[in-house]
């Protein structure tokens, strides 16, 4: 199974490098289901993975002039904030069965991994959809405060899932800031990497059981898979593959939620 989840990581790598995003949505998962770790260890995990692999993801978009960092400040900020609460204030506190019916008994861990699944099928959607390029309408300074509380939102739904929210903070960045789609992309992916590594970073200072050795391998697999899906990208248009992606996590996210429930 381990071999298994090692190929799949180098998955995840190169669906960030061809596509700019969608491949963390599929770390906790692979960490759960071929890795057999613990779901909230696993959520730890892929914060520091998503992490990474996006900061090497936005260098690229960083050469082509395609980050708007104002933005990226105005939105970070308030999702440090989400993903603070998430983290080190709403996950220690959930007890480890959070109700019991009968027999049936449901717990912290499935609840983190009932809520990931929504959060796979609201990215599949997403995916599938696809976003359209901004009209000119939207601009930073008139919509700051909305795109602050989204920020928000996204921090504590990443922290608590351990995945990035670029199918939240892409159109968000199109709609309300107006950027077009490829800048929107390169500058999600810095929110994301920060967002994430922010999450991972409060994370050491309560984790006693990190295994450190397993964390840099899988991250540098997923690197690989970036520069292999960023050369990629020059032959395979982003706009075919991720909406078959998109299936792809619906389907995932469909086992996932399935198997907390029953």
């Amino acid at each position: 199974m381990e071999i298994i989840g090692y190929i799949a990581m180098l998955a995840v790598g190169g669906m960030l490098g061809l596509v700019g995003g969608g491949g963390g949505i599929l770390t906790v998962p692979i960490m759960v289901y071929l890795f057999k770790t613990p779901a909230v260890l696993a959520t730890c995990y892929s914060l520091f993975v998503v992490g990474i692999s996006s900061l090497f993801g936005v260098w690229r978009y960083h050469q082509e002039k395609l980050v708007d960092y104002p933005t990226a400040i105005n939105f970070a900020l308030p999702s440090f904030i989400g993903t603070y609460l998430a983290r080190r204030i709403l996950m220690p506190k959930l007890p480890a069965e959070i109700f019991q019916l009968g027999e049936y008994s449901f717990s912290k861990e499935q609840l983190v991994m009932t809520v990931f699944a929504l959060v796979m099928v609201g990215a599949s959607v997403s995916m599938i959809r696809g976003s359209k390029d901004s009209d000119g309408s939207g601009s930073l300074e008139k919509n700051r405060w909305l795109l602050g509380v989204l920020g928000l939102f996204v921090g504590f739904v990443a922290g608590f899932v351990g995945a990035g929210g670029g199918f939240l903070i892409i159109p968000a960045l199109v709609v309300l800031v107006g950027l077009p789609m490829g800048k929107a992309v390169g500058t999600s992916l810095l929110i994301i990497s920060a967002n994430s590594l922010f999450g991972f970073g409060g994370d050491i200072l309560a984790a006693n059981d990190m295994n450190w050795s397993f964390l840099v391998k899988t991250t540098g697999i997923a690197l690989v898979g970036i520069f292999i899906g960023s050369y990629a990208a020059r032959f395979v248009p982003a706009s075919k593959l991720k909406p078959a992606f998109g299936w792809f996590v619906l389907l995932m996210g469909s086992y996932v939620m399935l198997k907390q429930l029953f």
